[in-house]
């Protein structure tokens, strides 16, 4: 069950950071192949498939966003390149731990990860964008043919060993790193942003917000409001998340949509049953913008169709320009 915490006109003060350290191991392995696992993934995802000489390719068309399958359990903190991504979507998977998707249009960082494994609802989710590029690390047995059928460019370790490598920091499975240089020449653009977001004004109206918490079963995210930042600096599990060079996470625009979320056919190793989180469809949510936050409704119609919110009114929602966020709770 997900619950969201309010704390409407709560004055808060610039959360103080500390750099994490990962510069100097990143740099020392950019040089190094990339070196796969064949061991049990913790989750219950299986073991990667061998690498084929067939599907060796290094790069994918450049005309499409960059998804990425970060891990997000505090084994695998703090993150790199978070910050550089478009739009950042929170998902609840197994024992209600959760995991985040990041999209790149606008810039490519040199080293994305820890890069994870993929989930049946990421190919609903991805459905929105014209053949994504999603790169990941394994999934169970029976997803995968699932995934080589989806309309995406799907590019794990053994498609594009040279575009992985394994980072010396932490244990597996949680240091497995990607270069996007290796996989695409360019950054896309934001004409691959088919999202259906739309960026300007604030809407009239709105409540006064300066704190949103919201739970998953294991998993915590607070999003607090900074006026000198004008930002949503992003707190996970109750600690302020920033990368591994440092840099606090914030967003410009933060997303409570509120989803069914029900089960699938897979589960893990321990029995746990992996969430199944519906992204087409309609239903409610809030915008946290400026300081504010806007009630609005969300529609999707089919998975090729980006996510439309709107006001009461029927009036198209604007976001603000930066990165957004996007957590997908239950709906109550």
């Amino acid at each position: 069950m997900t619950t969201v915490n309010r704390q409407p006109g709560a004055r808060t003060r610039r959360a103080t950071t500390t750099a994490g350290l990962l510069a100097a191991i990143l740099t020392a392995s950019l040089a190094a192949g990339c070196t796969t696992s064949d061991e049990p993934r913790e989750d219950g995802r299986g073991r990667e498939r061998p690498p084929s000489p067939a599907t060796s390719e290094s790069r994918v068309n450049d005309a499409s966003v960059l998804a990425v399958k970060i891990d997000n359990v505090r084994a695998a903190r703090p993150p790199t390149g978070l910050d550089a991504a478009d739009i950042v979507y929170v998902e609840q998977v197994e024992a209600g731990l959760s995991r985040l998707m990041a999209v790149y249009a606008q810039k490519l960082p040199e080293v994305v990860g820890p890069v994870r494994s993929a989930r049946e609802s990421d190919l609903e989710l991805l459905g929105q964008f014209d053949r994504p590029t999603l790169a990941f690390s394994g999934a169970q047995g029976k997803l995968l043919p699932l995934i080589d059928k989806a309309p995406l460019q799907a590019t794990p370790p053994e498609k594009a060993a040279d575009a992985y490598f394994r980072g010396t920091d932490r244990p597996s499975p949680h240091n497995l790193y990607l270069r996007p240089g290796r996989l695409m020449s360019a950054a896309p653009g934001t004409s691959v942003l088919t999202t259906g977001f739309r960026f300007g004004a604030a809407p009239a109206g709105g409540e006064s917000e300066t704190s949103r918490t919201v739970r998953y079963p294991a998993a915590r995210f607070t999003f607090t409001w900074s006026e000198s930042q004008e930002r949503w600096l992003v707190a996970m599990d109750g600690k302020a998340a920033e990368t591994t060079d440092g840099k606090r996470l914030a967003a410009g625009t933060v997303v409570v949509q509120y989803v069914k979320i029900r089960t699938s056919a897979f589960h893990d190793s321990g029995g746990n049953v992996t969430p199944y989180t519906e992204t087409v469809g309609a239903g409610k949510a809030e915008v946290l913008r400026d300081g504010r936050a806007y009630h609005v409704d969300w529609k999707r119609p089919k998975a090729s169709d980006g996510t439309t919110f709107t006001t009461g009114d029927g009036k198209p929602v604007n976001f603000q320009h930066g990165q957004v966020w996007v957590v997908l709770a239950k709906a109550p």
